[in-house]
């Protein structure tokens, strides 16, 4: 679709619900809501400081999901490369008369820079494309003030990760990263287990996926050059990724295995499966990484690795050691767990060894248990000491207007994501035979000077950060 020919967007109110949503996040307390009977108590809708304008960057696969998680708000724009995924969602027949009238009324935009320079009006922004346009879209919005939401993983790169997270800071506006099992009641629990001792100073962590589903490993991109469907922009597609001609190896969805657009295993899964252990023990950069996996291509990240981190002791906790597994690799099955008994889940998991004993969990953190199971039948639960959570996107929502700080907020995922994109280096450079010593808070390895090229890309030339 053309942006010459978008739905206007509803005029904001004359008050400027912008004006007071900014001044919302500035303030040091929590904001006044309008109450809804001065609006009318009659009225079936919220009142003018209850409701956001929101445009959502990419709708299509998981976009179409935060997409819909956003139709409390107001949607006033549509932001996707291909114009059949806004056109999918239109079709979508599980949506409400309203919902989809409201879909159909918001503005349309195949390039979110035209976006960004024609609807001032909005509040906040969802950013749900691939893996390597979700930095340079996020800060496009943060340096005009707008709350952020983004879909895991963070970013593309580390050195992307620690710019955007300084940039919201600077910024004060409120961000979220888009690992929705966060906000789940499973992820609290093992927090609050952990802060009660149920498994006394954990040392070890195991942590793995069923990824990767779709292709990579020893495979090269196709040869062949196939015209571009005439729905999709493909150079904003591309954004500041090396010029490669279309394929629909890449788009939709097999993107996730090519180093220059995806994050591979790690990086799609790890947003939600190293979340539990990065929350409960308080980890932060590693001091070291090291990683094995089966063969790669100059394209594509490898079908399996282990890629093993080691944390410093930090705020009174032991060191710890934390491996990952993908492609079918698993860790060694613990002696306590019952024969018969899965590892986790049909998606993976977390093991935590501490020296008083197991905890389990599986993706997400769902369904967390002390092993053996006879461990979680005398524990006595500690109390709820974490806020329950509405889901991922109200508490984003609700951040918003409260002037506060969501629980995922970039300051948490930014740490997250470097930990996560440290793996993707040291696979790549695994021949080194090496373990890799990070220096987090310069951001740097220091045994290994050409692994900090890998921090970052080059981005094509027109694009920057």
């Amino acid at each position: 679709m053309d942006e010459t020919t978008k739905t206007p967007a509803s005029p904001s109110p004359a008050w400027s619900r912008r004006k007071f949503l900014g001044a919302a996040s500035a303030a040091a307390a929590g904001v006044m809501i309008v109450p809804r009977h001065v609006v009318g108590a009659t009225q079936r809708r919220k009142a003018p400081s209850d409701t956001l304008n929101i445009a959502c960057v990419g709708v299509g696969g998981m976009g179409s999901s935060d997409t819909r998680g956003c139709r409390t708000e107001n949607i006033v724009a549509l932001c996707d490369v291909d114009d059949e995924s806004v056109a999918k969602l239109l079709r979508n027949e599980e949506l409400e008369p309203a919902e989809k009238a409201m879909y159909a009324k918001a503005a349309k935009y195949r390039d979110w820079r035209r976006l960004l320079e024609r609807e001032k009006g909005i509040d906040a922004v969802t950013v749900s494309t691939p893996d390597h346009n979700h930095a340079v879209i996020a800060m496009g919005a943060i340096r005009l003030g707008k709350h952020v939401y983004v879909q895991k993983p963070l970013t593309h790169t580390i050195k992307e990760a620690r710019l955007l997270a300084q940039a919201a800071r600077e910024a004060n506006v409120v961000t979220q990263m888009g690992n929705q099992g966060h906000a789940g009641e499973g992820a609290r629990l093992v927090c609050e287990w952990i802060w009660a001792g149920a498994i006394g100073n954990v040392t070890e962590v195991h942590c793995w996926t069923n990824r990767p589903i779709w292709p990579q490993g020893a495979i090269d991109a196709p040869a062949e050059i196939p015209s571009v469907p005439s729905t999709l922009d493909w150079d904003v597609w591309l954004g500041p990724a090396p010029f490669r001609p279309y394929h629909p190896a890449y788009h939709p969805f097999k993107w996730r295995g090519l180093w220059d657009f995806g994050t591979g295993a790690l990086g799609d899964m790890g947003a939600h499966i190293m979340d539990q252990p990065f929350w409960a023990l308080k980890l932060k950069s590693p001091v070291s990484v090291q990683a094995s996996s089966t063969v790669f291509s100059k394209d594509y990240a490898p079908a399996a690795e282990v890629v093993t981190y080691e944390f410093a002791a930090r705020e009174g906790l032991p060191p710890l050691t934390l491996t990952w597994w993908d492609g079918g690799l698993m860790p060694p099955r613990p002696p306590e767990l019952e024969q018969g008994r899965m590892v986790g889940d049909d998606g993976g998991g977390v093991l935590f060894r501490g020296d008083k004993g197991l905890l389990m969990c599986g993706t997400y953190g769902e369904n967390p248990r002390l092993v053996p199971e006879s461990r979680m039948q005398s524990f006595e639960r500690p109390a709820k000491t974490i806020p329950r959570s509405a889901g991922i996107r109200l508490e984003w929502f609700e951040a918003i207007k409260k002037g506060a700080k969501s629980t995922t907020d970039f300051s948490y995922s930014g740490p997250l994501t470097e930990t996560m994109l440290l793996a993707n280096v040291a696979v790549r450079l695994k021949d080194k035979n090496m373990k890799l010593l990070w220096d987090g808070e310069k951001m740097e390895f220091t045994n290994l000077p050409e692994a900090n090229e890998l921090l970052h890309f080059p981005y094509r030339p027109g694009w920057s950060l």
